[in-house]
């Protein structure tokens, strides 16, 4: 069925300059921001306020993203945080931030294992103590830092490299003295330059044995500089060699124990260097397995072994340079991006290009993986939120979806819908996921992939039913070439799943169509399934491509948009209710209003307008002239985010369609531009300070740049919205928290409930305890005084004096003994008694009475058991 014709049902709706309703007002879009959110969450600090940082980020983007610390501890860069995670339970225990911007190395401070240094392109170094997350000192350089060293030879200054001031793209190897001055924040700007024409990678540059040399590799030279000689030895590879091979240097490592460099190379061989202390008279071995580039290369701790990766995605371990003794550990999921080694060599660490980190033991045995948000090659389903988990869901490893829970920064699982084995070939033409779409429950899932092969097209729909038995989404329909065209939207009618009948999908296709789709139901009792999918309508408009669509919040209007013009259909019946156009430009982007917004359609072109249009008066109610590329309305409230890409900046504009005044304007929100938006529901509502706020009350907005940076406004800090186990784990210094340490803990909390009675005195007697014991459990170890000094007060603080001995202490004594003294409860009774009438007359006579001890009152219980009876004989 096809519906032609003019403007349809409600005619074409033009706007008119005279008054009256249906007049458009101007919107209110360039005035200074009256409301913004109080932390933006992202890579760099946009306005003074605003706190920053990245989210799912463990690649380092240029610098050494991951350390190892005594099997203990993997230090990664995230953005402008240094992340510390626990080796053994892959949990998050500290955050450490403190720079404003991209953290590009780090390294452990090798006088002190327990400490950091990291560097960033703020110009700053800065110094940790990361097990407590403590920044001891800062050190400002002035100049943009991209790569950083730490020697043990070195004990007052570490190495840098830094862009060659007044030259473009031309870097250098520098010297940094750390002054030992009094003070948190120093300048460091006493330095000196080592190396000149470096690579900024930090993967070309490498020290060797106990840092007598260094060495450092771009394009076609290796140059080493020797520094007790002062001395420098250059040496050159031609471009290709006789087979045909790229010599292009892409990596070098130094051997720990023995004067040997080995060099990576574009054509996946590996060079060994020997006797490169002569110009002329060096030599080098060749290992080769890799079939492209090398990507890292490092040498095991005792040199004994070298570790290499490229985008094989295999680990491979060379035994003594020897080209026959080696061994894989393949498999690793995608491309290995850096190699590290742990401080005592029993673990290694690979750092993925889908931000993945994997901890593998030293014989080449799989322990751990770290995955966070997956780096796609390309994002092309968007940002989507699956309404079962609240997770975002979005393209992840070829032909995957992956599902990342934001809560945890962790990838709750990966789903195959392509279901081929993909394969390593750059300029191979296989199939990829497009779209994709959740049902209001989250009971069905569309998706749509695609390979285009000159002049084919492979189009295929899926449909996939949540199987509540295995807690999977199982394929239910497969419709190959739904449309003759490329699918240019999808989406699910938003309603309440209660019968299949209400169930609709609706695709829009370039090929100037929109197809809805619909549940029926097999009647052949030999079918596999009983449901299934078919085509139940076909629109068109003007043989126009159909680029967008969307149902309205009660599922009784959608909305097609067919290049220039908006068309309204009634999903009941199908009929052409209405066309809203607004010339010139394509549309680029349409959604409808939501709550006490309902009647409203929003509308952006690729010309700047964004658009709002009355429903019930057919009619423009407001525009505005932005370079608007994403519309995401809110599903818990009226408001709808617009993000605008204007002068190679991105701006956020939060507004409500019966408003033309927008509610919040965040300007400069990154210098990437933004892909993708998503509205998060919470499960609790946030309890914000202000009311400039309550547009982050009920959800969270998370967006996608083009670098694949997923970045988040929030109104805490990521400190607080660090995990309680993360926490715990931070405190226990990484000790395993298991699910039956965590019950048993629980157990041990209500069991010490329980016996508050029985402690009482000893808690009374520590809610007292002095200061100095406070700051001992408290105060960090490294500032702490000598044990000699401390070991006395401490021990002093923790004696009980037998004068402050209270009533209750002597009452528990008493109790303890009145098992023994139970068989004459009734003289003693009765000898009380006595005794209290005596006390009494001796009160009034003005006598006093002497307390008797401990021991005397035993001995006098001891007289009262004795027997008697044998006096009555006389």
């Amino acid at each position: 069925m096809s519906a032609a014709g003019g403007a349809g049902m409600g005619g074409l709706q033009r706007p008119q300059d005279g008054g009256g309703r249906g007049a458009p007002r101007g919107a209110v879009w360039g005035q200074p921001p009256a409301r913004r959110p109080g932390r933006l969450l992202r890579r760099r600090q946009v306005r003074p306020g605003a706190a920053c940082g990245v989210f799912g980020g463990l690649s380092p983007q240029g610098g050494h993203g991951c350390r190892l610390s005594l099997r203990r501890f993997l230090l990664c860069t995230a953005g402008d945080f240094v992340k510390v995670y626990s080796a053994a339970t892959e949990e998050l225990v500290r955050l450490l931030r403190g720079h404003s911007g991209l953290v590009t190395g780090v390294r452990l401070n090798p006088h002190n294992r327990l400490q950091l240094y990291s560097c960033s392109l703020d110009g700053s170094i800065k110094l940790w103590d990361f097990t407590d997350g403590i920044l001891i000192k800062t050190f400002t350089v002035g100049y943009k830092l991209l790569a950083l060293y730490a020697l043990d030879s070195c004990e007052d200054s570490v190495f840098v490299i830094i862009p060659k001031r007044g030259e473009r793209d031309t870097f250098q190897l520098v010297s940094v003295k750390l002054t030992k001055t009094a003070g948190q924040d120093v300048e460091a700007k006493e330095f000196s330059v080592v190396l000149e024409g470096v690579d900024a990678s930090p993967k070309c540059t490498a020290f060797g044995r106990e840092g007598e040399y260094v060495a450092s590799v771009k394009n076609l030279h290796l140059q080493v500089y020797f520094f007790k000689r002062k001395q420098l030895n250059r040496f050159s590879l031609r471009a290709t060699n006789a087979k045909g091979g790229n010599n292009l240097f892409t990596c070098v490592a130094c051997h720990p124990k023995e004067d040997c460099i080995a060099t990576g190379h574009a054509d996946g061989k590996i060079r060994l260097w020997r006797n490169f202390y002569h110009n002329k008279e060096y030599v080098f071995s060749t290992l080769h397995w890799h079939h492209d580039r090398v990507m890292d290369l490092s040498f095991s701790v005792e040199g004994t072994s070298l570790l290499s990766g490229g985008v094989e995605a295999v680990l491979v371990q060379w035994h003594n340079g020897s080209d026959c003794k080696k061994d894989f550990l393949p498999r690793l999921g995608s491309a290995i991006e850096y190699i590290s080694v742990s401080s005592d060599g029993t673990l290694y660490c690979t750092l993925h290009t889908d931000n993945r980190i994997t901890i593998i033991n030293s014989n080449l045995r799989f322990s751990k993986s770290i995955q966070g948000l997956i780096r796609a090659r390309d994002v092309k389903t968007g940002l989507v939120v699956d309404p079962r988990t609240k997770a975002l869901v979005l393209n992840g490893e070829a032909g995957h979806l992956q599902f990342y829970c934001l809560q945890s920064d962790k990838q709750l699982y990966s789903l195959d819908i392509v279901q081929q084995e993909y394969i390593q070939q750059e300029g191979l033409n296989q199939t990829d996921l497009v779209k994709v779409a959740f049902s209001a429950q989250g009971k069905w899932l569309a998706t749509v992939e695609e390979r285009e092969e000159e002049p084919d097209l492979e189009l295929h729909l899926k449909l996939w039913f949540f199987d509540e038995e295995t807690q999977s989404f199982k394929l239910n329909t497969q419709i190959s070439m739904p449309h003759d065209d490329h699918i240019t939207a999808m989406c699910f009618r938003d309603m309440d799943e209660l019968e299949d009948d209400s169930l609709i999908l609706v695709t829009a296709g370039k090929d100037c169509l929109f197809k809805v789709w619909v549940i029926l139901e097999d009647t052949d009792p030999e079918a596999q399934q009983s449901l299934s999918w078919s085509c139940d309508f076909v629109g068109s408009y003007h043989n126009y491509q159909a680029t967008n669509c969307c149902f309205s919040e009660d599922g009784s209007l959608l909305a097609v948009s067919f290049e220039e013009t908006v068309t309204v259909w009634d999903s009941s019946t199908w009929d052409l209710k209405c066309t809203f156009c607004h010339p010139p430009g394509k549309i680029r982007d349409i959604c409808f209003g939501r709550l006490t917004c309902s009647k409203y359609l929003i509308g952006a072109t690729d010309h700047g307008f964004l658009c709002c249009w009355n429903l019930l008066s057919c009619a423009l109610e407001w525009s505005a002239h932005l370079n608007i590329v994403i519309l995401q309305p809110d599903p818990l409230s009226e408001h709808i985010a617009a993000v605008s890409w204007l002068s190679k900046e991105s701006s956020l504009f939060v507004f409500k369609p019966n408003e033309s005044r927008p509610i919040c304007i965040q300007r400069n929100l990154c210098q990437e531009k933004i892909q993708f938006a998503a509205f998060v529901p919470r499960d609790v509502p946030e309890t914000v300070g202000s009311e400039k706020y309550a547009w982050l009350r009920r959800s969270q907005l998370y967006f996608l740049t083009d670098a694949q940076e997923l970045m988040t406004f929030s109104t805490k800090s990521p400190e607080e919205r660090l995990t309680v186990s993360s926490k715990q784990l931070a405190v226990e210094e990484s000790l395993p928290v298991t699910p039956f340490s965590l019950l048993l803990g629980k157990h041990r909390h209500q069991q010490s409930q329980g016996d508050i009675d029985l402690t009482k005195v000893v808690r009374n007697h520590h809610e007292q305890d002095s200061p100095a014991v406070k700051e001992l459990l408290h105060t960090p170890a490294h500032v702490l005084p000598s044990a000699s000094f401390l070991c006395p007060i401490f021990i002093n603080s923790l004696l009980i004096s037998k004068e402050k001995e209270s009533a209750e202490e002597v009452a528990d004594e008493v109790e303890m003994e009145s098992e023994e003294a139970e068989e004459d409860s009734d003289e003693e009774k009765d000898v009380t008694e006595m005794e209290q009438e005596n006390i009494k007359s001796m009160d009034l006579l003005g006598e006093t009475t002497c307390k008797l001890s401990k021991a005397e009152e035993k001995e006098l219980r001891k007289v009262r058991k004795m027997d008697y009876s044998w006096i009555s004989a006389f």
